[in-house]
């Protein structure tokens, strides 16, 4: 399994017991779809390792307590700590209408009510406070904030996302 072909679930922050438990906190709106799974990906050193699920569940909210099979130590929990769990892209539950996964959108076209056509999304940035379009413009990067405001329509047929953003957003990056 490629790294590719996964979607980020979470990180693991901490041991829970003695005997091998871990607490990973996910990256998600809905945790509990993640509740009853049988394996996960760990990202050790750069590689994507099947973990199978002996139990999990929920603890307060947004983590989730582990316990893998053939982790039964503190001294085995240990050298999991703060590694990345990936699971295959076809265990993403399924987005309608205009909510869209970031990985999803890359390639799509972004056209805007008032100005046109403006590109072709080329990454998502979300290091920001407020996540960003990533806009090629024939060579020109035209950032747009994903605000659910600005977003009219998300076209996954067409691939193209339909904006309105304020008048001479855009012009700022095309000015010289």
């Amino acid at each position: 399994m490629k790294k590719e072909d996964c979607f980020y679930l979470g990180k693991i922050v901490k041991k829970y017991s003695f005997k091998g438990e871990l607490l990973a906190k996910l990256d998600t709106d809905e945790p509990d779809l993640y509740d009853n799974l049988d394996a996960i990906f760990l990202d050790l050193r750069g590689n994507l390792v099947p973990f199978f699920i002996e139990s999990s569940q929920l603890h307060k909210s947004d983590l989730l307590r582990l316990k893998f099979e053939e982790v039964d130590t503190e001294a085995d929990a240990d050298a999991l700590l703060k590694s990345e769990l990936y699971l295959p892209l076809d265990l993403l539950p399924k987005l309608e209408g205009d909510k869209f996964y970031f990985h999803e959108v890359i390639g799509f076209t972004i056209k805007d009510k008032n100005f046109g056509e403006v590109g072709i999304i080329k990454a998502i940035n979300d290091s920001t406070a407020q996540a960003l379009f990533e806009i090629d413009r024939d060579g020109v990067e035209i950032l747009i904030p994903m605000n659910d405001e600005f977003i009219v329509k998300v076209d996954r047929k067409n691939k193209t996302i339909e904006v309105d953003t304020p008048e001479g957003l855009i012009n700022l990056y095309l000015e010289e």
